[in-house]
């Protein structure tokens, strides 16, 4: 006798049974489907992300180049805005600006070269005092040698057999490498002049192509976007030049208080250098301590190293990440997390671009549905 949801429904019980598995067996290969094409699309952005870290790691020196030339070209633009406005032609004021670049470059590198030549002149007066530190520290670097050699031979009674392993110095290879590296470099600088020229001349239309390059209905939003990025990016430039200034000015008197030689220029070098994340507290303090051998006593020694490395403390940690993280919008994490990466893919240089990219990426974000959410986590 059949049963009353047989009846019910006017079908045996059998057929519903497998019209059930076959609905559950449809769900099953529908989620097992949804799930392969979510993996897929993990996977396809994963493999995407690897491409453009390579493409931007084998681009470093085009890329590189281009960024430079584009912060000069922000840094010159206000004077080039003003000889406009005064009647000069754009592609005239641009000119002049260029080449008033190029000549206040050639001639801080000559000045600042013949302050080295200067001081490394200098250095030969005290080499008996350097020869002495060095010697004390060889010593004592030759006593903790053999005290270690003593633990490692009491073990076993044995006297450990030194081995020196020579590599052959392929002078030539390092060489060529050198020049090569060098001529890449020389290169590169040489086309910033007229990369910034261009900038600054085609300003107008690059930024109007720009714009062009998005639907009718997106580029109001992109005009902001390229707005902002513009004033972030002048606002980055200014904050980093005062805050240098400020510490290189603060350094020069301090060491000028020491008597040390050539105080301004090593005030100079240590202030800027001491921008330089974790590695610049290390540079700043090699020239203030070079100049001051055989001026400065034990306690001018420690005056140097208190004032390097408060400043680098106070510049990196408080005034870097609040004052910069403010202008371009950023939190600190996010300030120093930009830095670590860009200084892996792009070494010394991403260190000086690395705010101005994630910035950028953080105003792009905020005008894209889909990225505020890391936007708002670049934020603060």
């Amino acid at each position: 006798m059949p049963s009353k949801s047989g009846v019910a429904s006017g079908q045996p019980p059998d057929a519903l049974q497998t019209q059930t598995e076959v609905a559950a067996a449809v769900i099953e290969e529908a989620e097992i489907l949804h799930a392969s094409v979510k993996a897929g699309s993990v996977a396809q952005v994963v493999v995407a992300a690897i491409a453009v870290l390579g493409l931007i790691y084998l681009l470093k020196l085009v890329l590189v180049t281009t960024l430079s030339a584009m912060l000069l070209a922000f840094i010159l633009e206000p004077l080039v805005g003003w000889l406009t406005r005064i009647g000069i032609p754009r592609a005239i004021a641009s000119l002049l600006a260029v080449v008033l670049m190029v000549t206040l470059a050639v001639g801080l590198t000559y000045f600042f070269y013949n302050r080295g030549v200067d001081f490394t002149t200098q250095l030969p007066k005290y080499s008996g005092k350097i020869r002495s530190v060095l010697g004390n520290l060889r010593a004592q670097t030759n006593k903790i040698e053999e005290s270690t050699r003593n633990v490692i031979a009491s073990k076993d009674g044995k006297q450990p057999i030194p081995v020196q392993v020579q590599e052959a110095p392929g002078l030539s290879h390092v060489v060529s490498e050198s020049v090569s590296t060098l001529g890449e470099v020389v290169l590169a600088i040489s086309f910033v002049p007229f990369l910034v020229y261009f900038m600054l001349t085609w300003k107008d239309h690059v930024h109007i192509m720009t714009v062009r390059l998005f639907p009718k209905e997106h580029r109001i939003v992109a005009h902001r976007t390229v707005a902002r990025i513009t004033g972030m990016i002048r606002s980055f430039i200014t904050v980093n030049l005062s805050v240098g200034l400020l510490t290189a000015v603060v350094s020069g008197v301090v060491f000028w208080l020491l008597g040390i030689p050539y105080f301004y220029f090593l005030g100079a070098i240590s202030g800027f250098v001491s921008l330089i994340p974790y590695l610049g507290v290390f540079l700043a303090l090699l020239p203030p301590l070079a100049g001051g051998v055989g001026v400065v006593d034990k306690a001018g020694i420690l005056i140097i190293f208190v004032t390097v490395i408060g400043l680098h403390l106070i510049t990196v940690n408080v005034l870097y990440p609040k004052i910069v993280g403010r202008r371009v919008r950023l939190n600190p994490l996010a300030v120093t997390l930009s830095l670590l990466f860009w200084a892996w893919i792009w070494g010394a240089m991403g260190l000086l671009l690395a705010v101005p990219l994630v910035g950028a990426t953080k105003i792009v974000c905020d005008y894209v549905d889909s990225l505020r959410g890391v936007g708002a986590w670049l934020g603060e």
